[in-house]
């Protein structure tokens, strides 16, 4: 028995479920460690640009090189690695990562540190879109939709937790140290999945030729990569830069990791209530994550800021992201729910390609025109998302507000 999205083999009838979800766990620390790694310079630009000789804009190319990276090999590496056990592909793409993050906490030159995020990128693209769906072969076919969500958890936890706690560790015990950390927690991982994970025998591999079919004959899909470029590029064009911005309003140096832990924290939140409404209100959440974002970063630009509005106006903005990635997600499997596969693979490569442009462009903005300048651009492209969405509901073109993309969303393929 095969999938009809995936075209693997099902979950076997009766697997153990203590066993499942202790590979799921161990999954879901590889992409959390992942995700971390590749977002990890947010809050530590200015200390690894003084350290390394860089300006903070150059030194935002510690967040563009992966991600860009990353939206290669996403497809490249699924393909690619199409009839290899995927135990052994995710075991191989976590080690590269955790090598190459404890080679930067080592580097001398900020060379050596770009090579290393250049590791970094292929093992983040390969590994989330192969994990995305890897839960069908690893729990009973009940226990599929919750496992699968567990370890999408482990991006979004990354993306509003495990940075703010890097910057933390890094302001307390230096930058080193925080990569480092997250280079053992990538072993640590490593050392999870040989352990706890089965063999995952290849199935039907994906191919390149299915990738722009989807994208060509969906309009859902469409819509769900232009609103994904949208929001990510503006959010990652000013979030990339957040420490220099506030050090610009007089916050100090460690305020900051606390302030970014607040964001952390407010996007947890912001997860849950996304993932209680998506169902039904879709497209209102696509809207409000819109609104919430753009306010935030027009409020950062225009007050002038202590620490407690600063953190304020970060709680406020990070609700706001803490929502996307359940609510895209849901809006492209809901687009696309004979083509998940391939409908997710351009969906990891559009949001890593959007990290990497927001950052690039963001860098290029505040070393040319100033540190503010972000914050106003990125809240231009936030804002234009609202009216993507409002053009898709008139030409019908937006993605099923039904409620069952949310509920395919939990399991990122069905059984």
């Amino acid at each position: 028995m095969t999938t009809v999205e995936t075209g693997v083999p099902a979950a076997a009838p009766g697997p153990s479920p203590v066993k499942g979800w202790l590979a799921v766990l161990a999954v879901t620390l590889g992409i959390f460690s992942l995700m971390t790694s590749e977002l990890l310079p947010v809050g530590l630009l200015t200390p690894v640009g003084t350290a390394l000789d860089v300006s903070e804009g150059a030194a935002g190319l510690m967040v563009t090189v992966p991600g860009l990276v990353a939206a290669v090999s996403a497809p490249v590496v699924t393909v690619a690695t199409g009839r290899v056990d995927r135990r052994i592909v995710l075991v191989v793409l976590i080690g590269l990562m955790g090598a190459a993050n404890l080679a930067s906490a080592f580097a001398t030159s900020f060379t050596v540190v770009l090579v290393a995020r250049f590791l970094i990128g292929v093992s983040v693209g390969g590994f989330w879109s192969i994990a995305g769906g890897i839960a069908l072969r690893l729990v009973p076919a009940r226990h599929v939709a919750r496992a699968t969500a567990v370890i999408f958890g482990g991006v979004e936890t990354a993306s509003v937790l495990g940075v703010p706690t890097g910057t933390f560790l890094g302001d307390l015990s230096g930058w080193r140290t925080a990569f480092a950390a997250v280079g053992v927690l990538g072993l640590v991982a490593l050392a999870c999945m040989l352990f706890l994970m089965p063999r995952i025998p290849a199935g039907q591999s994906l191919t390149f030729a299915a990738l722009p079919k989807v994208f060509r004959g969906n309009a859902g899909v469409r819509v769900g990569i232009v609103l994904t470029f949208l929001v990510i590029t503006g959010h990652f064009l000013a979030y990339t830069f957040v420490r220099p911005v506030l050090q610009g309003d007089g916050v100090g140096d460690r305020s900051i990791g606390v302030l970014l832990l607040a964001f952390g924290v407010a996007g947890i939140c912001g997860n849950f209530i996304a993932g209680a409404l998506v169902a039904r209100r879709l497209r209102h959440c696509v809207m409000g994550i819109s609104v919430v974002l753009t306010s935030g970063m027009v409020l950062l630009a225009v007050l002038d800021t202590d620490s407690l509005s600063a953190g304020a106006i970060l709680v406020l903005w990070g609700l706001g992201y803490g929502a996307v990635p359940v609510t895209f997600q849901t809006w492209i499997l809901d687009a696309a729910p004979d083509a998940t596969e391939a409908a997710t693979s351009l969906y990891v490569s559009a949001f890593n390609l959007s990290i990497a442009l927001g950052a690039l462009f963001g860098g290029f903005a505040v070393d040319g025109i100033g540190t503010t300048s972000v914050l106003w651009t990125g809240a231009a492209l936030t804002l234009l998302a609202l009216v993507v969405v409002g053009g898709a509901r008139r030409t019908g073109s937006g993605a099923r507000c039904t409620g069952s993309g949310a509920r395919r969303t939990g399991s990122g393929a069905r059984p």
